[in-house]
Parts: structure tokens; sequence; C-alpha cells
């Protein structure tokens, strides 16, 4: 319901900033200010301002897909189109409150042909200048969001983990495998998360990007994430968007009752790409260490109405041994560390994958993205492999996180 609010100022933004675009091509000189051009102009930006809205009544199929996609590349766009308008507009205040002050009790003047075209011309480089911020902002946001990078910790754990000294822990999260997100970009992974010889992979939610059906090519996904090679295996836990539902610029339109579930296709995917699944549930690995896998906080699933708090996830354990949690959602730090967890591997936040949302994060988390120790537990987020909404990262990056575990307990 929220998204039906809020579509009114959905359209505003974009009548504002198509208002200001024609008046940029307008104040043009030569090919940029022929009629032609506006008209063409209007056409590509209405295409792109209602991409998400027509991908989202079209049927599955790769013409959705096509207008899905484009309209993901438009949401990132439409975001530095408004702060730098935003920016120009308050220059623009200044500069009239200035004007104003300094002509307060004169007789204003009757404007020039000189001045109309100094104003014309002026109106033209700040246009330009606007449109190419946005544009290098944006191009940049999509090559940079394919680049994964590898981001190394190391802890240490004051407990025995019998014959096991240490312990390399790959972490990656937020893959959202759908419209942006498909086989390139998890082959580079693999390579990558095999390039780090790993004892161990861990993948802390939100592999899918909500809708099964966005699936570049299940079957040769599920192959490429097949291919990951770790001593103890592949485990993961489900985030908030590992749920059946559409999504709508971010906004997502699911069942009436409420709980909503996994779709069986994505338990089979995982299964079939080898991949352990852990719902609120956990598993002594080599009886050396205990992994436990949560339950998101928000949408724990199928099956599962309250998820397991952190006193309940240890209750059982054997506490001499080293305890790690992949929780998707980095919360409940102190609760965790109190109730003896070791290391809390989580992800969600993409570390606000695009400015200034990297900066609003570190309001919102303790531990946004990176690592904290709390008391004796070591949280580790990642920023993650993927990307949510705008095919784009601006001030943050893809990552995966190589985590050497070093237990020094006799």
């Amino acid at each position: 319901m929220l998204a039906v609010y809020l579509s009114p100022l959905y359209i505003l933004v974009n009548v504002y900033i198509f208002w200001r675009l024609i008046q940029w091509l307008s104040a043009c000189h030569g090919l940029f200010g022929k009629r032609p051009v506006r008209v063409a102009a209007g056409l590509v930006y209405l295409f792109f301002a209602t991409s998400l809205l027509v991908g989202f009544f079209l049927p599955a199929g790769s013409l959705q897909r096509f207008f899905k996609s484009a309209g993901n590349y438009w949401l990132g766009v439409l975001l530095y189109a408004v702060l730098v308008l935003a920016c120009a507009e308050l220059v623009r205040l200044v500069v009239w409150l200035r004007r104003r002050h300094g002509r307060r009790g004169e007789t204003p003047e009757e404007e020039s042909p000189e001045d109309r075209s100094l104003v014309r011309r002026r109106r033209a480089i700040a246009g330009g200048a606007a449109a190419l911020l946005v544009t290098a902002l944006s191009l940049w946001g999509v090559v940079n969001a394919r680049i994964i990078h590898t981001t190394k910790y190391q802890v240490t754990v004051d407990k025995s983990a019998g014959e096991l000294g240490d312990l390399r822990v790959v972490l990656t999260a937020d893959l959202h495998l759908g419209y942006n997100i498909g086989c390139r970009q998890m082959e580079d992974m693999v390579e990558k998360i095999n390039g780090e010889d790993p004892d161990l992979v861990v993948i802390a939610g939100d592999i899918f990007d909500n809708e099964y059906e966005a699936l570049e090519d299940p079957d040769r996904l599920a192959e490429i994430l097949g291919g990951i090679s770790a001593r103890y295996g592949v485990y993961a836990c489900y985030g908030n968007h590992d749920i059946q539902e559409k999504i709508l610029a971010g906004f997502t339109f699911g069942s009436k009752d409420g709980k909503k579930e996994s779709d069986p296709r994505m338990d089979a995917f995982l299964e079939r790409a080898g991949i352990t699944l852990l719902q609120d549930e956990g598993v002594l690995v080599d009886d050396s260490f205990y992994l436990f896998g949560r339950a998101d906080a928000g949408k724990p699933g199928r099956g599962i109405t309250v998820r397991k708090t952190p006193e309940e996830i240890t209750a059982d354990m054997d506490q001499t041994k080293p305890v790690l949690v992949m929780d998707h959602e980095p919360e409940e730090l102190q609760e965790l560390a109190d109730a003896g967890v070791d290391v809390d591997l989580g992800g969600h936040t993409h570390d606000g994958q695009m400015f200034p949302g990297n900066i609003v994060m570190k309001f919102l988390w303790e531990n946004p993205c990176g690592y904290l120790k709390k008391d004796q537990m070591h949280s580790i987020v990642t920023s993650g492999a993927g990307l949510f909404g705008p095919n784009m990262r601006v001030g943050t990056k893809a990552e995966i996180c190589v985590v050497d575990i070093h237990f020094a307990g006799e």
C-alpha cells in the first residue's frame, strides 16, 4: 500500500525533472535546441520513467525482463538526477536571495536582450554540467557494481576446535539473483571464492530477489554455484528477499494473510547447487565447531512462526567449542555475544549500496558494514556481492569476505 501512496510523489518528481530537461534543451543552441530533439528526449524519458510499472504488469518473459531491467537502471539515474537538481535549486535560491538583498530599495531595471541571452547561456551550461554529472555517476555506478572485491579479516577465538587450529571462511551475501544479477556475475564470484581455497563458505541470506521467475537461467546458475569448492561445504540461511512476492521499485506485493514464504523452487535450487540451507538450525561441523543459520528477523519463512532467541540457539551446544552464526540482518549483537556466539556473519545492509545511502546506514545499524568486536564476539557484515533495486553501486563495493579464524584455546 505504501507504494500506492508514494506514487503521486514519483510522478511529480519525474514531471519536475522532465520540465528541467526541456528547459535546458530549449536554452541550448544548435542541434540540442531543436524541437524534434526535445520531442525525442521526451519520448525516451517517458519510456524509462514508466518502464518499472510496465514491467510489473507484463507476464513473465523476455519482454518483462527487458522493461524491469531498464527500470532498475532508471532508479539509479533518478536518484542522482534528484540530488543534483536539488543542489542546483539550492544554489539558485542562494543567488536569488543575495540579488534581492543587494537590490533592496532600488527600482528594478528592465531586463535587456543581452541579459536574457546571458541567462540562457548560463542555463545551458548549468544544465549541461548537471546532465554530465548525473551521467558520469550513473555510468560509474553500473561499472563499479560489476567489480567484485575481496575483503580480508583475521580474528582470534579463544576456544579450542579440536585438532583444527585455523579455519578459512568465505562470507558472501545478498546475491539477489534475478533481473540485475545473473550467470556472468556468479561465475566471477565463484572464481574468486575458489581462488581463496576456503574451508567453509557461508551465504548469509538474500540469495534470491523475491521472484523465482526472474532467474536468468536457473539450471545454469545452480551449476555455477555448485562449482564452489570448500573443505566443509557451502551453507546458507535465508534473508528477507528469499520469499516469493512481486516487487515494484523496492516495494513488495504479496499474500494478504501476511505470511510470506520461499518458493519451493528456491529450496530445490539450493539443493541442486549443493548448498545446505539452515533454517533456524545448527550443525556441528567435523566435531570441531558449530554453525547456526538464523531465520530472518522480519520474514522467518516456511514452518517458522517465531525464530529462536540467541539463548535458544546456544542452549544445547557445547560452548567450549567455537560457535559461528549466519544472521542475514546484523542485529541483536549484544544478545548473541551474551549467549556465547563467537563469530556472527551477516549482510543485508549493502553498505547503503549508493551514496548517500552508505552514510545513512551508519545511523541505522550498530555494524552497518565491516568488522565490530562486541565483547568476545566478532561481528562481520558484508556489503554483498549483488544488488537490489538500482543496478548500480556508488560509494560502496561488491565483495566477498575472507575471514581467517585462529582458534587459540587449548
